[in-house]
């Protein structure tokens, strides 16, 4: 398994759907590599749900196409979806079985031992409660029995939409650090779909913003940008603000004495100096760094990023 990290497991190329005239994905494109965690990330009706039914083989692309450990899911379907594991919606299952019983009425489809079963129950942190009635699982125990029938055949790439809505704070806890193991230990290729920002930033160590069925920018979670939102406490707030707009820089709040402003970070040096020179007192400087929320919303309801 150690050999899939660090390869391109899943890889997606201009994926569009078009239903009745309306384009909800358009040219999609993206690539996971194994170890990685994955979002997509965008408002309701951006796109995501159909890029992984498209990518589940639950609906066709209108054109494009995804790979999958190599594999056309358009011309080599049965060979790309093998390696495919998912949970799109809610996961259904059988209210009367136990989880077990459940997951042996998948395992005989996929031809998997009683050994493969016992290792996913364990893996999904579900041993104690496996041999229940799945009408007594929580919903947090749904997800994870979900999770675990998805694991039984081995995928090197689970796609997951939506997987902590409606989960409690543990539920998510849970299952953010269950699929950060997936990904460090077992080397999958994972793809989340969500809305839930602050998660995603825990999450995942990359992540696509879908905008209108179109990705606008794809970024890493941790990477430091070039612009930066740098706070000034001043003096003179309103000379401050309208030197700074003489230097072209973008205000960005203000609040009593202090001045928040978007630049980029090898700027900072001259506009502190070129305030000092224009008789601004300074007492702070400090860089903020936009978190996953800020540019979320720049990049969804601001203009569409090249």
């Amino acid at each position: 398994m150690e050999d899939r990290i660090g390869n391109c497991l899943l890889d997606c190329k201009a994926l569009t759907k078009v239903y009745s005239g309306t384009t909800v994905v358009d040219k999609a494109s993206f690539s996971v590599q194994g170890g990685e965690v994955f979002g997509l990330l965008g408002p309701n009706g951006a796109g995501k749900t159909t890029t992984i039914r498209m990518l589940v083989g639950l609906i066709g692309m209108t054109s494009g196409d995804a790979y999958v450990f190599g594999h056309s899911i358009r011309t080599k379907r049965e060979a790309a979806l093998k390696n495919v594991g998912a949970i799109v919606e809610q996961p259904h299952f059988y209210n009367f079985l136990t989880g077990r019983e459940n997951l042996k009425q998948f395992a005989r489809m996929h031809n998997v031992s009683n050994e493969k079963i016992n290792e996913v129950i364990s893996t999904v942190e579900l041993s104690d409660a496996i041999d229940q009635r799945v009408k007594t699982y929580s919903l947090g125990m749904r997800q994870r029995l979900g999770l675990a029938q998805s694991l039984l055949h081995d995928p090197s790439v689970l796609l997951l939409d939506e997987p902590t809505n409606g989960l409690d704070p543990k539920g998510i806890r849970q299952m953010r650090d269950l699929l950060r193991r997936l990904a460090a230990e077992r080397g999958l290729a994972i793809v989340v779909s969500s809305h839930l920002l602050s998660e995603m930033e825990l999450m995942c160590d990359r992540f696509a913003v879908m905008k209108k069925g179109k990705i606008v920018a794809i970024e890493s979670v941790h990477t430091t940008e070039s612009e930066i939102v740098v706070s000034f406490t001043v003096d003179k707030v309103d000379e401050t603000v309208h030197t700074a707009q003489t230097l072209g820089i973008q205000h960005h709040s203000t609040d009593e004495k202090k001045v928040r402003f978007t630049m980029p970070s090898d700027t900072v040096p001259k506009v502190v100096q070129h305030f000092v020179e224009s008789g601004i007192a300074i007492s702070a400087v400090v860089p903020e760094r936009k978190t996953l929320e800020d540019r979320f919303i720049e990049m969804t309801e601001g203009g569409e990023q090249k």
